[in-house]
């Protein structure tokens, strides 16, 4: 299969699992215009080809993201337009940066992020957007936007009350201060904490190929109803799974399932 090529990411895919890596290593992958853009164009191929069941985000280099390139912040204003037309062009560059993201959190397969070290500003809201996370012990986590003299707008300040709960999230945004690995796993942010990249990669990867095993269509499934569980009620959610099931349960992959006597990883589904 060939695979698609980027400036900004590097992509490889083994065992049905896609790994996605930031590739600005000598800018500690801080995020550039064709990062943000490249992103969402990996994430929707990752959710349309079939031979992609789990994907796990990673970076190169020491960072995993130093956030936001503030080169970007040069090209946000266009003072030739008058005021109103101005802020119209600044609100479109938000919602599009909105969007580069939010296809990870679309994309329909799980997305495992692997940090280490920095992760900050852009970086969180990216991590925001991912199933689960994970991270080496010299890990940390900071909303920079309020030290910029802004409001975070790409994500953090929706996603992250429902990762970590609303006071922590408040003391965070306000104050931009880190958070270390512990206090992250500690408060849910991150499942679990490794000592190198190395273990932390190779822990994550495994997972990932344990999601991979099981049925791609329930796996897509079961991460649709969570999502839409989060932004519902719980009766909303039930009639949702409810509709689901009766609609979309495979019969073929339950009875499969079931013959095999709970040895689903010598399963081999479909896509």
């Amino acid at each position: 299969m060939d695979l698609p090529r980027f400036d900004t990411l590097a992509l490889e895919l083994a065992d049905h699992v896609a790994l996605v890596e930031l590739n600005r290593p000598d800018k500690a992958n801080a995020m550039n215009a064709a990062l943000w853009r490249e992103l969402e164009e990996c994430f929707r191929w990752c959710d349309r080809e079939p031979a992609v069941r789990a994907v796990v985000l990673a970076a190169r280099g020491r960072h995993f993201c130093a956030g936001i390139d503030l080169q970007m912040f040069a090209t946000l204003d266009d003072q030739s337009l008058e005021p109103g037309r101005r802020a119209e062009h600044r609100r479109h560059h938000i919602e599009r940066l909105q969007a580069n993201l939010t296809a990870i959190e679309q994309c329909r397969k799980p997305v495992l992020a692997a940090v280490q070290y920095t992760c900050i500003g852009g970086g969180v809201d990216m991590i925001s957007c991912c199933d689960m996370r994970y991270c080496t012990a010299d890990a940390y986590f900071a909303i920079k936007e309020i030290e910029l003299g802004m409001v975070a707008d790409v994500g953090t300040l929706q996603r992250l009350p429902r990762l970590i709960g609303d006071g922590l999230m408040r003391e965070l945004a306000y104050t931009g201060r880190r958070m270390d690995a512990a206090e992250a796993q500690r408060h849910g942010l991150v499942n679990q904490v490794h000592a190198t990249r190395e273990d932390m990669l190779a822990a994550v990867m495994d997972i990932a190929r344990t999601i991979a095993r099981r049925s791609p269509l329930a796996i897509r499934g079961t991460k649709e109803v969570l999502l839409y569980g989060r932004d519902h009620s719980v009766a909303d959610g039930l009639r949702y799974i409810a509709n689901w099931n009766a609609g979309m349960l495979s019969a073929d992959d339950l009875t499969r399932s079931v013959m095999a006597g709970g040895k689903t990883d010598e399963l081999s589904y479909g896509d």
